[in-house]
């Protein structure tokens, strides 16, 4: 499967929080990731997004009066994009456990009514895990970067 944008602005969606969900685990208020708007297998990358609203959990006692998105949750929706890149490469019957976050660069604050774009490309797959590399930007500015290691695990063993 692959689909070609070039231009993310009225980007469509490759799959939907429906379908999201039925790839990972996460539920509210931890999925992270609205909607797949970029995929393409062979050149291993994917795009997702999140649609960062002030009605966010977090926001209640992250800096009040100041809201910003709290630096680990970029980090793990970042994480749950690569996720579903490696789910979409075939392995369905396993799910992505994080395990290493290296290089991580945190660029400029999220703020409600950011559009986060979260960007992932496979760096090494194995039977056992790999590597994502990958990025979230807002308006074309970065705002945070990631090398992601992660183990594949059997869901009854979680």
């Amino acid at each position: 499967m692959s689909t070609h944008t070039t231009n993310l602005t009225g980007a469509t969606s490759v799959l939907s929080i429906k379908e999201i969900s039925r790839i990972l685990p996460h539920r509210y208020p931890f999925l992270l990731v609205d909607k797949i708007i970029y995929l393409n297998l062979e050149e291993n990358q994917i795009i997702g997004v999140k649609n960062v609203t002030v009605n966010e959990h977090f926001f209640q006692g992250h800096f009040p009066g100041v809201p910003i998105m709290p630096g680990v949750l970029v980090l793990e929706a970042m994480a749950q994009t690569g996720g579903i890149l490696i789910h979409q490469k075939g392995h369905i019957e396993r799910t992505a456990v994080l395990m290493t976050v290296n290089n991580a660069k945190f660029r400029r604050p999220v703020q409600p009514g950011d559009t986060l774009h979260l960007h992932a490309s496979s760096m090494l797959l194995s039977v056992k895990g790999g590597k994502v590399q990958t990025k979230a930007t807002v308006n074309d500015q970065l705002v945070a970067e990631a090398e992601i290691g992660f183990a594949l695990v059997d869901m009854d063993q979680l």
